[in-house]
């Protein structure tokens, strides 16, 4: 009887064999010039010469789809204005639990907070898509604002909404039952859809809804079958169908109105 095969050691060459790393994006660490600054919309307003300190210092950073941008409590170091790209803000606790605060698209910004208070960043953020975003250090970005005062102002106001953006999303969390916090999350997630009702396209992974509104997989699962036997959702290959939105929106509205007693 042939003896057994050795077992490959954990130092055999091919454990040895470094892991392939994705090609570098093409512009990746190059100057962000003055024409590009002035194509963000945060930055339109504003003419070449109150630009010109940013420009000096403001460089193209890319992130690969799936890459980690930034850990919740780095070091406060850049404000990103994005150019390209989808990237998601998530909360971790420390037992391992995520929950999604938010999604970025292009004309976004994010660094804003922690480049205000000095303090570490308040949440992580993930590249959903290959992703290009222009990053300024703090301290200059903060002298531009506080020196220009229709930047202070614009800085202001999406700080504002972004406050009452939480606002809305933890009285959600607080007093709505879980299907209408499905409701109110699918109504935000979809667009009008040709030939009535709206659809979220492409369809959310179940997690993924669970993440969003504090539950687990299996009760967005059940929920949403719920809502298909009630004629309130279809999933499609186009993504999932919300024939009647005015109906999610009233439950949505009866929940609130229950929460008041």
């Amino acid at each position: 009887m042939p003896p057994p095969p050795k077992p490959q050691s954990v130092w055999s060459s091919a454990a040895m064999r470094p892991r392939r790393r994705p090609p570098p994006l093409p512009w990746q660490d190059e100057p962000c010039l003055m024409d590009d600054l002035g194509r963000l919309p945060f930055f339109r307003p504003f003419g070449p010469a109150a630009l010109e300190p940013l420009a000096a210092v403001a460089r193209w950073r890319g992130f690969s789809a799936g890459q980690t941008v930034l850990e919740a409590g780095d070091p406060a170091r850049d404000v990103c204005f994005i150019a390209e790209g989808e990237l998601r803000v998530v909360a971790r606790s420390t037992g391992g639990h995520e929950m999604i605060l938010n999604e970025l698209h292009p004309g976004g910004m994010f660094g804003e907070i922690a480049a205000i208070d000095g303090r570490g960043r308040s949440a992580s953020i993930v590249a959903l898509t290959r992703a290009r975003v222009c990053a300024i250090a703090a301290a200059p970005f903060m002298g531009f604002a506080l020196s220009t005062p229709e930047a202070s102002q614009h800085l202001m106001r999406m700080l504002a909404a972004l406050v009452r953006e939480k606002d809305a999303r933890l009285m959600e969390l607080a007093v709505l039952p879980v299907r209408a916090r499905l409701a109110a999350l699918l109504l935000r997630l979809s667009r009008p859809r040709e030939g009535g009702g709206r659809v979220v396209s492409p369809p959310r992974p179940h997690h993924e809804l669970a993440s969003r509104i504090g539950t687990r997989r299996e009760v967005v699962s059940r929920t949403l079958s719920a809502m298909a036997r009630d004629g309130l959702a279809d999933l499609t290959k186009g993504g999932l169908v919300l024939p009647r939105p005015g109906v999610l929106q009233a439950e949505v509205e009866a929940g609130y109105a229950a929460s008041r007693g």
